[in-house]
């Protein structure tokens, strides 16, 4: 009887201490995204169209979770007197504002457990008035490739042409470029020139590009989409 009590006794001891999976109860720890980095418009900037786009850099996710973002526009840098906000999955929103106003925006991301991050930098604004003396730029009228044709090779140079009424400005231009319908990756910044060229194309691709013509005066006029293929 005293041996049987005694294993009795052990196996109760290797349930009771053992090997159950404590990592199973463990409960994963989610953490919020990184914070949102503004890049357009830049701070400070003069906007002569009201209708302004507003672009950020995506943050990341350490769980991979998906990414919302909210933007927040306002018209003092305290946020107490918000006039629009949004929320979405795109790095992307535009809004036609009040003209001759000044204003400031801010950017945070949410993850789909509902972390957040800490809003972005505060960038300002100011959206001309009605009276102007300068005028925006034409819209840039593609060259090559024409819209919805075809590519036969891994190279392809972008050509447009842009005019401007106040002919004494001076023009540079900002290339959108990439494999979504709407690009929103710049590849080419205040360049002078009216063509790009990329030599990294891949085949059976569908390429989108937007180039976006600034005078010297501080408009700017945002081109239409245009796409092309690769055979």
């Amino acid at each position: 009887m005293k041996k049987y009590s005694y294993f009795i006794g052990i196996v109760f001891l290797l349930f009771s201490c053992g090997g159950g999976d404590s990592s199973s109860n463990e409960e994963k720890t989610n953490t919020a995204p990184t914070v949102p980095t503004l890049t357009t418009p830049s701070n400070a900037k003069l906007c002569i169209n009201n209708a302004v786009s507003f672009e950020w850099n995506a943050s990341t996710d350490a769980e991979n979770n998906p990414i919302t973002y909210q933007i927040q526009i306002a018209t003092d840098n305290q946020f107490s007197q918000i006039v629009k906000t949004a929320e979405g999955t795109a790095t992307y929103q535009s809004f036609t504002l009040n003209k001759g106003t000044a204003y400031y925006w801010r950017v945070k991301s949410i993850d789909s457990k509902n972390e957040s991050s800490a809003y972005s930098n505060t960038f300002s604004f100011y959206t001309e008035a009605e009276a102007v003396a300068n005028h925006l730029p034409f819209l840039p009228q593609i060259v090559q490739p024409e819209m919805d044709s075809f590519v036969n090779s891994t190279t392809v140079t972008l050509k447009w042409l842009a005019s401007d009424v106040d002919t004494n400005d001076v023009l540079v231009y900002d290339v959108y470029f990439g494999t979504t319908s709407t690009p929103i990756t710049k590849v080419a910044s205040n360049i002078s020139t009216t063509s790009w060229t990329s030599a990294t194309l891949q085949v059976a691709t569908n390429y989108y590009w937007k180039v976006v013509v600034k005078d010297d005066k501080g408009g700017e006029t945002i081109g239409q989409i245009w796409n092309f293929k690769t055979n």
